[in-house]
């Protein structure tokens, strides 16, 4: 009889998960899902209620055949993919899989890979959560009709490879619509009037002006600002009032998946992804010694503040030790979760506080000790005592006017000591000004006076973790998801992120504005969030999952319809302009699409053939380019002997003879003797060049492939022929910095891995 087996989600578990359970099971990895809907075709049964039609993922089937090997004739198998929805339908996928007469299949959820916590775990055995399957499938089944339905219809109306989705488009949408709002913002004058003080006593300090005869005022112009210095200019500084008060500031809960994302965007500079791929790796395991790998953070996909009793007593125990009996509680403090659903896992928390960042310096990655660290550190300030912070307020009377001033300073750092957010630190850094020690009604001096013009701004764009932020209080989409739908819209080409914001690309205004018009509801917020909790609902078994994709699908299918015969073909007609035809004068201006790109053409074409690039200035106005020129140059054809000429293509510029289309050689700008080999094979798979040292037109140094423009690899930065050791990426980039030095850094714009150039 073969011993009972055990099956986990990834590789990394077995060797951690096998040290545990010692030699009295088998345990083996599906290496992720192994079933999933085809890949070509939409793989559901409309009519035979939304029945899935399961393939085995390509190249899964080694896998398999090992999974059926290790599970020999075992009658218990117990399944222990991740604790979540996706985690569910891979253990129910390879329940059909290892299925057998007399084969018993039972669910464990490991939530930390500790000794303590696996064991427990397999005592705890339970069975297939068929709810939790089903909620999952049923998302799983939203998101194809969604993005098998309606991406071919871009595919005609716009161009080949784009695509919709069920969440993204509305990430794209919020994006868009912040994008119109900072458009359509008009700035407003307004002034500040400050004056700088002395008391009887050192320091000086700033007030600022808030009220007129007890009135809030506003000052909007220079006009009403000189009226109110010539007001101040006999008046007399009298302290009107002292209000002294010590607030107390508790601690934030320990992270949740969305709080992990944003708090490590904004410390720490990840991104969404490469926080949840580290986070993993030490969920999963990090060797502490040879063969002794040990799962440092309990699982990292979670919206539950929860955290155990006996851990919560155990980060008391290490508080009082390093830091006295005054910052510890004397007993755990915990923290409510939104609804129920939530409480199927604890908090992002140390498996252990005793694994204390100091102690797994030696064993970490930078990327995985900052996590790391950040992790210990909230979870640890969460059961400290409050930080008493104390606060003065000075309400200063000046005539009919009124300033104020306020200082504050920290009378006990309690769980401060530890740990700030960065929101704490944003607030720190505020200039917070000692104030003097003053009594009532006592005269203060004028030094000056300072008026000062502002405008009101726009509303911000939306960074990394604000997105997060915004996806997350509106219910969009699941902490589990939002790395993926930050990467799908960049990399589908809908958004850039430019000094770490997103900016709607041309295409993603083009393709949120087909979908806004012909799928408002799929494209609406409030109805992708009421979706979402219709799917928690289908996990609380309170609604069946049917119920929910009958209810979509009836007004989607009728839209889908409808979109089918009057989407805007972008292709053919062109998205409307507000701009007339510079050639013909009559008519208007479509944007339409290319093989290049998005264009200008007229809508009368083709008795009127005028068509330019364009570009959109601060406030969206369209305005047409005037097409780029070739430039000549002093090099010649090697083939006729004509002068070359620079051109504009769609890798860049390069050098063209000026005798085509009777000659059409062409040259790289940068290639040919004078571009200097640094000894680096183009990592482009399936390129044989190599990486040359080239120089841009400015005379900027940059490096690219000797075979371009076969090949368009091309980097500002060196490259160096050594592997990511966190993403696998086949090179790294050499970069210098006055703060750093000189760095290894990773290109790969969803990990940014940096390390010392003698590092592995």
């Amino acid at each position: 009889m073969s011993k009972p087996l055990v099956v986990v989600e990834s590789p990394t578990k077995v060797r951690t998960i096998k040290k545990y359970l010692g030699g009295d099971y088998n345990v083996a990895a599906t290496v992720g899902h192994i079933k999933d809907l085809p890949g070509k075709d939409l793989g559901i049964d409309i009519e035979k209620d939304f029945t899935p039609h399961y393939r085995t993922i390509p190249g899964k089937s080694k896998v398999l055949s090992q999974l059926k090997s290790a599970a020999g004739d075992a009658t218990d198998i117990y399944l222990a993919p991740d604790p979540d929805r996706e985690g569910e339908a891979i253990a129910w996928h390879t329940a059909e899989v290892l299925k057998k007469k007399g084969r018993q299949f039972h669910r464990v959820l490991f939530h930390e890979l500790t000794k303590k916590a696996i064991l427990e775990a397999m005592q705890k055995a339970r069975d297939l959560d068929r709810d939790k399957y089903e909620a999952q499938q049923a998302r799983r089944i939203l998101d194809r009709l969604v993005g098998y339905q309606i991406s071919p219809l871009l595919w005609r109306k716009v161009k080949g490879g784009l695509s919709a989705g069920r969440v993204q488009s509305v990430a794209v949408r919020i994006i868009c619509d912040r994008e119109r709002a900072i458009q359509a913002f008009e700035p407003v004058e307004y002034w500040s009037i400050t004056a700088n003080l002395k008391g009887e006593t050192p320091p000086t300090f700033e007030a600022k002006l808030v009220r007129k005869n007890g009135e809030k005022i506003e000052v909007p112009d220079e006009t009403a600002a000189k009226a109110i210095l010539k007001d101040l200019e006999n008046a007399e500084f009298l302290v009107d009032k002292i209000v002294k008060r010590t607030t107390r500031r508790n601690p934030q809960p320990p992270f949740i998946t969305s709080k992990l994302q944003q708090e490590a965007i904004r410390k720490l500079r990840f991104s969404a992804k490469k926080t949840m791929m580290v986070a993993q790796q030490l969920y999963e395991g990090i060797d502490l010694g040879p063969g002794e790998p040990v799962g440092l953070i309990t699982y990292m996909r979670t919206d539950s503040t929860r955290i155990a009793d006996e851990a919560a007593e155990e980060a008391l125990s290490l508080i009082r030790e390093q830091f006295g009996p005054s910052y510890s509680l004397s007993k755990p403090r915990f923290f409510k979760n939104k609804n129920k659903a939530q409480d199927a896992h604890e908090a992002i928390r140390p498996t252990s506080v005793y694994h204390t960042p100091e102690k797994l310096k030696r064993y970490l990655s930078r990327d995985q000790l900052a996590l790391y660290t950040m992790i210990w550190q909230r979870f640890v300030a969460s059961q400290m005592a409050q930080a008493l912070i104390d606060q003065k307020t000075l309400s200063i009377a000046a005539g009919a006017y009124t300033f104020t001033a306020s200082g504050s300073s920290v009378k006990f750092p309690g769980f401060l000591a530890v740990y700030q957010s960065a929101d704490d630190e944003a607030e720190s850094s505020k200039k917070s000004q000692p104030l003097p020690e003053l009594t009532e009604k006592s005269p203060l001096e004028l030094l000056g006076i300072d008026p000062k013009q502002h405008f009101t701004q726009p509303p911000p764009r939306f960074s990394e973790a604000s997105l997060v932020k915004e996806l997350e209080e509106n219910g969009i989409g699941r902490p589990s998801t939002y790395a993926a739908i930050l990467s799908t819209i960049r990399d589908k080409g809908y958004v850039d992120l430019v000094n770490r914001y997103f900016r709607p690309t041309e295409l993603g205004f083009i393709v949120n504005d087909l979908l806004v018009d012909n799928f408002p509801e799929i494209l609406d917020v409030e109805f992708t969030a009421r979706l979402e909790g219709d799917l928690d609902r289908v996990e609380q078994a309170e609604v069946e999952a049917l119920t929910i994709l009958n209810r979509f699908y009836g007004p989607f299918s009728q839209k889908l319809e409808e979109a089918g015969e009057h989407m805007l073909s972008v292709k053919g007609v062109g998205m409307p302009t507000d701009l007339t035809c510079p050639k013909c004068k009559k008519n208007p201006l479509r944007i339409k699409m290319g093989k290049n790109g998005h264009f200008l053409a007229c809508s009368g074409y083709p008795d009127c053939t005028y068509s330019s690039d364009y570009e959109r200035d601060e406030k969206g106005t369209i305005a047409p380019v005037a097409p780029v020129q070739s430039e000549p140059t002093d090099k010649v054809c090697d083939k006729c002997g004509k002068p070359m000429v620079v051109k504009r293509g769609r890798y860049g510029d390069f050098l063209a003879c000026s005798g085509y289309p009777d000659c059409k050689h062409t040259q790289s700008l940068n290639g040919g003797p004078n571009a200097k080999p640094i000894g680096v094979k183009c990592p482009v798979k399936g390129c044989d060049g190599e990486i040359v040292e080239k120089s841009s037109k400015r005379g900027k140094i940059f490096y690219g492939c000797n075979r371009y423009p076969k090949c368009d690899f091309a980097s500002w930065d060196r490259p160096v022929p050594i592997p990511c050791p966190v993403c696998g990426n086949s090179y790294m980039v050499e970069k210098t910095t006055k703060r750093d030095g000189t760095l290894h850094v990773c290109p790969n714009r969803e990990c940014r891995h940096r390390q010392e150039p003698s590092e592995p």
